[in-house]
């Protein structure tokens, strides 16, 4: 959603890439796991988001989320979005989630349409290991990468999530920082005139 470079611009921005005029950003990406037991089923290093929801019958879904082996919270909602920075100002800033800025490395864990309205986003470090498992009352869910590819969780899978080893480059634009895509994209105001 929150893209630097508009389709208008792309050609010149291209010549500009190729020619080695613009510069460069690393982006963090997110390693997700999900295992059977001790089977891993599926590995995926995605961009901005891995989402966990409710599976085709549930209403709600009932999830225990641990980061670093030690539990923290349990989520009854819709589902839980992690979200790295880019993918913070996707589908997790629909959710509520905060924004977080592009070159910090950390995860977001915004939980959609919770049950309890105490349950609010949370950003983790990025050295944090986050496990989510069902909770005993939940038969199954769907785990979503990137909104691209699907998988259903059982409720004896575990799903862990932490950064990536390795990293995205992605052209930045000569003429907008961050904040002012921000203000473009999302109608941000400007600054006052003269004080009013």
């Amino acid at each position: 959603f929150i893209t630097e470079i508009a389709l208008q611009e792309f050609r010149a921005s291209f010549v500009k890439a190729v020619n080695g005029e613009l510069s460069v950003e690393k982006r963090m990406l997110l390693n997700v796991t999900l295992k059977r037991g001790k089977e891993r089923l599926e590995n995926h290093n995605v961009l901005n988001e891995a989402v966990v929801e409710k599976g085709n019958l549930a209403k709600i879904v009932d999830l225990e989320v641990y980061m670093d082996n030690v539990y923290m919270t349990s989520y009854r909602a819709d589902g839980l979005i992690i979200a790295t920075p880019t993918g913070s100002t996707a589908y997790s800033l629909s959710a509520g989630g905060p924004i977080i800025h592009p070159s910090m490395d950390a995860l977001a864990l915004s939980p959609i349409c919770p049950f309890a309205l105490t349950n609010r986003p949370v950003v983790a470090p990025d050295r944090s290991e986050i496990q989510v498992r069902l909770a005993a009352n939940s038969e199954e869910a769907r785990v979503t990468l990137d909104g691209q590819e699907s998988y259903v969780m059982k409720r004896e899978d575990s799903l862990t999530l932490k950064k990536g080893d390795n990293y995205i480059q992605l052209y930045q634009s000569q003429h907008k920082n961050f904040y002012q895509v921000l203000r473009e994209k999302l109608k941000w105001g400007g600054p006052r005139d003269n004080g009013s």
